[in-house]
């Protein structure tokens, strides 16, 4: 089959014209290829984390290593994540009422071309699944069939203090809602 860029293209999902490596709040989701369970489970509202899970949150921890970024509040459930990155930049944009106050700037110049938000979450993608492969052979974790993440990722640019804290919410609540989640996949399928 021949490519055809009228039919065979990829519509992006990322807001147009925006600039990614634009100092920001971003709230992300990224989902387990074809939402397998991998993660860890469920319990009594409680998300417990098997050793695949911990890896992922070890590596999610180390991006702010990485990257000239912090992160806000996240959780790994069993077959998706959710987080908040603050940053994807090194100097604030004057966002005016847009400006969330909640974390200091940071005052540096420019050694390297900043990272988008895209690039942030592509490094973690790739860290993440060849830790993985290396565990499937290792610790005989299961095998996932392709690929470990799903193609795309959902953000959100974060506007404002109330955005904010809703996400935060929605993050920390998120095991309590598990059971009417549309990521949710019983893990008896």
């Amino acid at each position: 089959m021949n490519y055809n860029p009228d039919i065979h293209h990829r519509r992006s999902i990322r807001l147009q014209q925006y600039d990614y490596s634009e100092y920001g709040f971003y709230y992300v989701t990224l989902c387990v290829q074809n939402r397998e369970c991998l993660f860890g489970k469920i319990n009594n509202n409680e998300m417990f984390l098997n050793d695949i899970g911990k890896m992922i949150k070890d590596f999610w921890l180390e991006l702010k290593k990485r990257f000239n970024m912090e992160l806000d509040a996240f959780i790994i459930m069993p077959n998706h994540m959710h987080g908040i990155i603050v940053g994807a930049g090194l100097v604030p944009a004057q966002l005016h009422d847009r400006e969330i106050h909640t974390v200091p700037t940071r005052a540096t110049t420019r050694v390297a071309p900043t990272p988008t938000l895209g690039n942030i979450i592509g490094a973690f993608k790739s860290i993440t699944t060849v830790e993985y492969i290396e565990n499937v052979h290792k610790n005989k974790w299961p095998q996932f069939d392709k690929r470990l993440w799903q193609r795309n990722y959902y953000e959100h640019i974060i506007r404002n203090e109330r955005s904010l804290e809703a996400i935060r919410e929605y993050i920390v609540k998120n095991p309590y809602t598990w059971r009417d989640d549309e990521l949710f996949i019983s893990e008896h399928n």
